[in-house]
């Protein structure tokens, strides 16, 4: 089918466009770069240098022998391109990964509250009503996030709640507790992507995803013509790749207050076969479908447990340190999320094994030269 991927330039962006152009899908990809910008803002780069897109645009069609087509738009404040690129390629679906992903990020001042804010709700908006005017029954892929849920005290379901109240029952969006203004952004992006669905007939899969790990997918392998971002800094990384790269730096693992904060997790190839489920299976006209996808749950004590305990194997000396949790939230709560949606489509997980975390760890060693141990401690507080 005909896919058009926003956000082409990014971790998951990338992946997933050579992931659908192996598969004989015609993909066209859209970026701004501005990412790029926002890490140079905090002094954050990937561990491993990222080539630009069009150069690895030319790699894989040379190893490949398949194409991606390229355009430079911003969605959030370029609408009449965006409506543009649509109206000429005509897509079948959209997986629109393009938004700032940083919970630090967006709580560092108001100035990178709005910046967030601004590009994730008005890109999303500006998407729906060029869908809406140039490809209506295009189905549209968005990647939310599972921290719009936060940490209720009830069980998690999949986007929905049956409700009985006052002898009355209804299906309402599940109440949403997020815990940083990025978050904030994705369930605004929810609730008008269901308005869409319900009013303007639209068709939606939000994909409430968990914290991705892995540095690769078999498409891309190691080339270093090909690879995607591997962010470990206190901005822009994630817990593991922080914790992954602390072993090979030889610093602490540092855990955020008591460690017992509780989160959904998966490899990175499994969100490459989420999306391509979701687009085997598309939602129906009028329908704003959720899946949370996640594959496994690990408290960041269990987490950092595991990668140390993989090093030590390795002959490292990883070591654990508790430090002040410069977030505002829960280090000890109930979590017990629904995931079932994407495992009946057909999805088979790949779990965090120790193999998967010394893959993780090598991809380190080799990088290690870049390694800025400055970077990883957080600055940016939530209070």
């Amino acid at each position: 089918m005909r896919v058009c991927v926003l956000g082409g330039d990014g971790y998951l962006g990338w992946p997933c466009s050579v992931y659908l152009s192996a598969r004989g899908h015609q993909v066209l990809t859209l970026d701004s770069f501005i990412k790029r910008e926002w890490e140079k803002k905090v002094g954050s780069e990937p561990l491993a240098v990222v080539k630009s897109l069009e150069h690895r645009i030319e790699a894989w069609r040379t190893l490949s022998g398949h194409d991606i087509a390229f355009r430079v738009v911003d969605i959030a404040n370029e609408p009449e391109a965006l409506c543009d690129a649509l109206a000429t390629f005509q897509p079948e679906a959209i997986v629109h990964f393009a938004e700032q992903c940083s919970a630090p990020y967006s709580m560092a001042s108001r100035v990178h509250a709005v910046e967030t804010q601004r590009n994730n709700v008005m890109g999303t908006l500006n998407l729906m009503f060029a869908v809406r005017e140039t490809c209506p029954e295009a189905h549209l892929v968005k990647l939310g996030t599972m921290g719009e849920y936060g940490t209720p005290n009830i069980d998690i379901e999949e986007g929905w709640l049956e409700v009985d109240h006052k002898g009355r029952r209804d299906r309402v969006l599940y109440p949403k507790r997020p815990g940083s203004f990025y978050h904030l952004s994705k369930v605004h992006d929810s609730a008008n992507l269901e308005f869409g669905c319900r009013i303007w007939g639209q068709r939606v899969t939000d994909l409430n995803q968990g914290v991705v790990y892995g540095h690769t997918i078999e498409e891309l392998g190691d080339a270093p013509d090909l690879g995607t971002s591997f962010h470990y800094d206190a901005t822009f990384g994630t817990a593991i790749n922080r914790f992954v790269v602390q072993v090979v730096a030889d610093v602490p693992l540092t855990v955020y207050g008591r460690g017992g904060q509780t989160r959904g997790y998966l490899n990175i190839r499994d969100t490459m076969r989420c999306i391509e489920l979701a687009l085997l299976f598309p939602a129906k006209r009028g329908e704003f479908r959720v899946f949370n996808q996640i594959t496994e749950n690990f408290s960041v004590n269990a987490l950092a447990a595991k990668v140390a305990r993989v090093g030590n194997a390795m002959g490292f000396r990883a070591r654990i340190d508790h430090i002040p949790n410069p977030r505002v939230e829960l280090e000890e709560h109930y979590y017990n999320p629904t995931y079932t949606a994407l495992r009946d489509l057909g999805l088979e997980p790949h779990l965090l094994t120790d193999r998967a975390i010394e893959g993780m760890i090598l991809h380190a060693v080799r990088h290690r030269h870049r390694i800025n141990v400055d970077s990883i401690l957080p600055k940016i507080g939530w209070a």
